[in-house]
């Protein structure tokens, strides 16, 4: 009697789609809460719906697309994975955010290796969570079981933001101009760039497991690197609706010399003036741990500012009243000046 041929289905294939549906039914609820009156249909449609407000006379569309990067690695030593969402969405909101855009609508992406429903649903929380700070619907998704590409309990986040800005409006570096005043706005941390670098000093030169409680930060060095990328709209947004903004950058990879840049016309560039702001101590350590040059950590790491505004000085005086007055740091860091393209930081360490 021959034997019977086994029925292979696609969980045998490391596929499971009642984990899939699990993970829904545990986030539905924080996604239909990041919902604005603009979003049409439900969960589960083949395409996201939302309809243009008639606010706008002549919206242009911004659109951004990021990661997480290396990060994420701490995520999975640590076992926690309620707050990396909340990255995906940072990385995006705040980019197109420079460009004057409201952030109007995120979508998200999760790859995994095995589909756990719970550390699924923890981190699409945390995306929906920063989402509804940001004032935009999490309006669509997808999560992609793929056995064999990642390791069990490891993944990888991509995040696709769109926001609307009245062409009117658009910030571009067309009115920057010589003397203008660069303003910025604090970080959280280290955000969510260099991390390829963190993990090489914290892990490879010093040997910590991560759970390490470290006297200058007051908690465990995985809590402070795992601290999550603040969110900016909620800060900028009624700055960039009242005042004359001529430049926004947002402080991520390629740290102040490649990012400032990008937010001047070619025959301008920048001084920053190092002692002008706090340098949270986890940046100082790092440069202790690695003895990393302070150049490199200024072209690696946002050092303590995460988001610049560019103004005439009147203006930005304005601007940093309207910031304190809702107990809003600002700190006034450096000037924009004539001739070459690049950024000078300068003071303190630099002088030494």
């Amino acid at each position: 009697m021959s034997e019977e041929k086994k029925q292979l289905t696609y969980a045998d294939a490391g596929v499971d789609i009642d984990a899939g549906n699990k993970a829904v039914e545990l986030m539905k609820d924080s996604v239909k809460a990041t919902y604005r009156p603009e979003v049409l249909g439900d969960l589960g449609g083949f395409g996201g719906l939302f309809a243009m407000s008639t606010k706008y006379k002549e919206p242009v569309l911004v659109s951004g697309t990021d990661g997480v990067g290396t990060k994420l690695r701490l995520a999975f030593i640590l076992d926690k994975h309620d707050t990396i969402g909340q990255d995906a969405v940072a990385m995006c909101v705040n980019d197109i955010l420079v460009q004057g855009a409201e952030p109007l609508f995120f979508l998200d992406y999760l790859a995994v290796g095995k589909l756990e429903p719970e550390q699924v649903a923890d981190v699409v929380k945390g995306v929906a969570n920063a989402c509804k700070e940001s004032g935009c619907a999490l309006i669509g998704g997808e999560t992609a079981e793929m056995a064999g590409f990642y390791a069990e309990g490891e993944y990888d986040i991509a995040g696709f933001a769109v926001g609307a800005v009245e062409k009117s409006k658009i910030i571009t570096s067309e009115k920057v101009k010589a003397g203008d005043v660069i303003l910025g706005l604090p970080s959280s941390g280290v955000h969510s760039n260099g991390y390829s670098l963190v993990r090489k000093i914290v892990f490879d030169v010093k040997g910590f497991k991560g759970d390490e409680y470290i006297d200058e930060l007051g908690k465990t060095i995985g809590e402070e690197l795992l601290t999550p990328t603040r969110l900016y709209p909620k800060s900028c947004l009624p700055l960039i609706e009242k005042f004359d903004i001529h430049g926004m950058v947002h402080v991520t990879g390629g740290g102040y010399y490649e990012n400032i840049p990008r937010a001047l016309p070619e025959n301008m560039g920048a001084e920053i003036d190092a002692t002008s702001w706090p340098v949270p101590p986890i940046f100082n350590l790092l440069k202790e741990w690695g003895n990393v040059d302070w150049h490199e950590m200024y072209r690696t790491f946002n050092m303590g500012i995460g988001m610049i505004i560019i103004a005439s000085a009147d203006e930005a005086e304005k601007i940093k009243a309207d910031l304190q007055a809702r107990n809003e740091a600002v700190y006034e860091i450096g000037k924009v000046t004539q001739g070459s393209h690049e950024v000078i930081v300068k003071g303190g360490v630099f002088d030494e």
